[in-house]
């Protein structure tokens, strides 16, 4: 009997030790067990921007280089870069001695010929009071037939020779015309009012238009500019005429909000940017233009500036959005965040997504306003947790 009990009261000793071992492993791994710290975001509303970056170029709008027409020597250079012009203003003057001299030329040879239109207007009205008398005298057959045709052979050329010289007036005028014209060529004029943005002559250059007419100085107007765009070919299918557009310069890169400047799509060129004939070697990335104008009244944007450009595909104004870091994608259960519940526990929810920006996207479904979502989690060693029973 006493054997028994023993036995009975080892047996509990033994399952109170178990019980024991087991409670002090089960803390210690729950001491040792990492806990999770979440990184959370709430659900807020902004405005979400589906958008297509590229770079770009400012050039004016409208602008003209204005090149020179007949060779000579600059004597004058009346205008430096940045000086504003007004159309029909003296921009340069190109030595005329040679042109003057050719109009010179033209009208002593214009002259000389005049002159002998006149003797020859004399001769052909003699010719014509000889070959009158010639005929009233053959009807008395006081003259032979042969002195009437002689007569009329002679009115006849001095007539021929008489157009003869009006022919080559008409043409002598017609050089003249174009030595005058390339006479005024040497005082060079401003084609329109604007701003002369680059020079590429000075005074004493001898300018040869021969062969192509060389580029003296452009003038530009400032108060529009054209931003040629470089987008990739990944991404030019996404952009189309008429979608807005803004962009900002690098010049306001260190400010806290830099100046924006808003406008819409104006064309899309269908040639690459790369190759205009065509051609665009396979190691190359293709880039397509893409054009867009914007008002430039105070003369902020300049020339050659780099712009930073965002086409704006899509957008959701005052939508609820959550960061794409929340969102886990999942081809059969559709994209889930996990959202924060009031004992701290993460659950999976279930969402209906719309427009993305780089960094938000709209939520259409599954969501309210402040709830918070998490964006990422870290893994802490230590605390003691204690069992629930």
């Amino acid at each position: 009997m006493k054997g028994g009990k023993r036995k009975g009261a080892a047996a509990v000793a033994a399952g109170v030790a178990v019980v024991v071992a087991v409670l002090a492993g089960t803390a210690l791994w729950q001491q040792a067990r990492p806990t999770v710290a979440y990184q959370t975001e709430a659900v807020a509303r902004t405005d979400v921007e589906a958008t297509v970056t590229a770079i770009g170029t400012l050039q004016p709008l409208s602008y003209v280089d204005v090149g020179a027409q007949v060779s000579g020597q600059i004597v004058r250079l009346a205008v430096a870069p940045g000086d504003p012009v007004a159309k029909g203003d003296l921009l340069v003057e190109i030595d005329p001695s040679v042109q003057r001299a050719a109009v010179d030329a033209g009208r002593a040879s214009l002259a000389g010929l005049r002159a002998q239109l006149a003797e020859q207007q004399a001769q052909a009205r003699l010719a014509g009071q000889q070959l009158a008398r010639q005929q009233a005298l053959i009807l008395h057959r006081a003259t032979p037939e042969e002195a009437v045709q002689t007569a009329q052979a002679n009115h006849a050329v001095a007539l021929a020779r008489m157009a003869h010289l009006k022919a080559q007036i008409d043409q002598t005028q017609a050089t003249l015309q174009a030595d005058e014209a390339r006479l005024g060529y040497t005082r060079i004029y401003a084609p329109m009012t604007g701003t002369v943005v680059a020079v590429e002559a000075r005074a004493g250059q001898t300018l040869n238009a021969a062969y192509q007419t060389p580029n003296v100085l452009r003038i530009a107007d400032l108060s529009a500019m054209t931003v040629w765009t470089e987008v990739s070919e990944a991404d030019v299918r996404r952009v189309r005429p008429g979608m807005a557009v803004y962009f900002t310069t690098l010049g306001g890169a260190g400010q806290a909000r830099p100046r924006r400047w808003h406008s819409t799509v104006r064309q899309v060129l269908p040639a690459p940017a790369a190759s205009p004939a065509g051609a665009v070697p396979a190691t190359k990335t293709v880039v397509y233009t893409v054009l867009f104008d914007v008002d430039n009244a105070d003369e902020e944007l300049m020339p050659q500036m780099t712009a930073q450009v965002v086409f704006v595909t899509d957008r959701a104004a005052q939508a609820l959005a959550v960061p794409l870091a929340a969102v886990q994608e999942d081809g059969s259960a559709g994209p889930q965040v996990r959202v924060l519940d009031a004992r701290g526990q993460a659950r999976p929810h279930r969402v209906a997504l719309g427009v993305r920006s780089r960094h938000q996207v709209q939520v259409l479904d599954g969501l309210a306003e402040g709830e918070r979502v998490v964006v990422g989690e870290t893994a802490q060693a230590g605390g003691l947790r204690w069992l629930q029973w």
